[in-house]
């Protein structure tokens, strides 16, 4: 966790010992990762300190298809916490759920065919960058990405807005999910 917290607080123009200064601070970071359990205060710390230099941190909500209050960092306080929708708009069967859920996003539903996924960008290096391929996956991981392109697309359009000021024009921009997702949907 000590370097995912470096790299929210380097990414965002803080300073990390032993790192080369950033000079193209990110105004939205994504965090497509997580663990389960509480958000510990190193995360937090970090967190808290991308959030003072005005950087907006998106997090996935986690593929456990349980309470998103339980994984880490999507319990975080001060993120936007994203869940994934299915090719029917519905929550997918996957995705992690609950009051800490702010939006959701197309993440896949590959139940049916692989290519009802989302398509990602691969490298197929391990130590060094090998070829560049694409494959099709599902989760949060995917649908998190989604939300910062919009979040971007909104510090783009208005520079000024705080990280406190885009969740609330955010979440109007959504609709509610059209029903409860049950396995297979």
């Amino acid at each position: 966790m000590s370097d995912i917290a470096d790299a929210i607080i380097w990414a965002s123009g803080g300073t990390v010992p032993g790192a080369p200064a950033n000079a193209t601070r990110a105004r939205v970071i994504n965090l497509s990762l997580g663990g389960a359990g509480a958000c510990d205060a190193t995360t937090q710390a970090a967190i808290n300190s991308a959030r003072s230099r005005n950087t907006v941190v998106v997090v996935a909500a986690g593929n456990a298809n349980s309470d998103a209050a339980n994984t880490v960092p999507a319990n975080c306080a001060g993120v936007i916490t994203v869940g994934a929708v299915g090719r029917g708009g519905a929550r997918a069967y996957y995705s992690n759920y609950g009051s800490l859920v702010d939006v959701s996003a197309p993440g896949g539903d590959q139940t049916s065919a692989t290519a009802n996924g989302v398509l990602s960008t691969l490298n197929t290096g391990t130590t060094r960058p090998g070829s560049d391929s694409y494959a099709y996956y599902q989760g949060t991981s995917m649908a998190t990405p989604h939300v910062v392109g919009v979040v971007a697309l909104m510090l783009a359009r208005a520079p000024a807005l705080t990280p406190d000021d885009v969740e609330p024009r955010l979440q109007p921009s959504t609709r509610p999910l059209p029903v409860t997702c049950t396995a297979g949907c």
